[in-house]
């Protein structure tokens, strides 16, 4: 048994340098093996962990010393106002793309149909839904502002991943969503044909966060963890979002929006794409790092 005088304390593992590993990782990760909230570090900084306690922490940290992120050791990750549970399958929620949220919020307060007469709801697609993270906040949000006037369908290519984002609505409690396997636009073009052969619109608002890495590019080494499907897209890190912007122009009503997350480097790019698609009022909002993340345009 573990000498209780070699333990450490709280305040001996916040002064600690462990090698790859950022500082708020090491305290949420402690707060975590603890089940404390973030005053018991200040507190309590003489507690000395019990031997369960630093073995989870040690093997935790020599975990996120060998890459895998802490949301996976975790299992949540929050974003927006929520909390969602996440895994392997996918892509941890970061802050930046809450921009993506936050534009189409506004624009839909700026633009969305208000008629309370007109029983049919109004839609919203996301494309490569993940954790759900992006469909389900927007649900929340919209469930609030406009009770039972949308309806949310959530879109990806994999089952594990699409599980993931049905717990997630349930853990949020969000109903007005649905959830669809699909290869992007493809699963609409059956169950939803009938609607596509009298030429009616299906979506007020597409929404995505596609694959937009290059395989080569040197940021990949610390995104190992995350499924590389969801990371990486063929032509330049270009290829998905082409497709979208492309297909969307199909499940689009006039004047609906499409919304896209995509890298640091690619917003001249991007926008030149939904001009040459004949979107109309291109603009590219920054993340909160100043670098250009989401670019959107309105079907004309």
């Amino acid at each position: 048994m573990t000498n209780p005088s070699l333990r450490p304390s709280i305040t001996a593992l916040k002064k600690a340098n462990y090698a790859n590993v950022p500082g708020h990782w090491v305290t949420d990760w402690l707060l975590y093996v603890l089940q404390k909230s973030p005053s018991f570090l200040i507190t309590d900084g003489d507690y000395q962990l019990t031997e369960s306690e630093q073995t989870q922490f040690e093997a935790g940290i020599a975990q996120m010393q060998s890459g895998t992120p802490l949301a996976y050791l975790t299992g949540k990750q929050a974003f927006w106002s929520l909390e969602f549970e996440v895994n392997e399958h996918t892509l941890i929620p970061r802050p930046d793309t809450e921009v993506l949220v936050e534009r189409v919020l506004g624009w839909i307060d700026n633009h969305a149909q208000t008629d309370d007469t007109n029983n049919s709801p109004q839609r919203l697609l996301d494309l490569g839904t993940g954790s759900g993270c992006i469909a389900i906040s927007l649900a929340h949000e919209l469930q609030a502002l406009a009770p039972n006037r949308w309806q949310v369908t959530a879109i990806d290519y994999s089952k594990p991943a699409l599980e993931v984002a049905k717990r997630n609505a349930n853990l949020n409690d969000v109903t007005n969503i649905e959830f669809k396997q699909s290869d992007w636009f493809s699963v609409l073009n059956s169950s939803e044909n009938s609607e596509r052969a009298a030429d009616k619109p299906v979506f007020d608002v597409i929404v995505s966060n596609p694959p937009y890495i290059v395989d080569n590019d040197e940021h990949l080494d610390k995104l190992k963890a995350e499924p590389l499907s969801a990371l990486v897209a063929p032509d330049n890190g270009l290829g998905d979002i082409k497709q979208i912007v492309e297909q969307a122009r199909d499940y689009l009503v006039r004047g609906g929006l499409l919304a896209i997350e995509h890298g640091y480097d690619q917003g001249e790019l991007v926008r030149q794409i939904f001009t040459d698609f004949g979107y109309t009022q291109v603009e590219t909002r920054q993340d909160y790092g100043g670098n250009d993340r989401v670019t959107w345009g309105v079907y004309a």
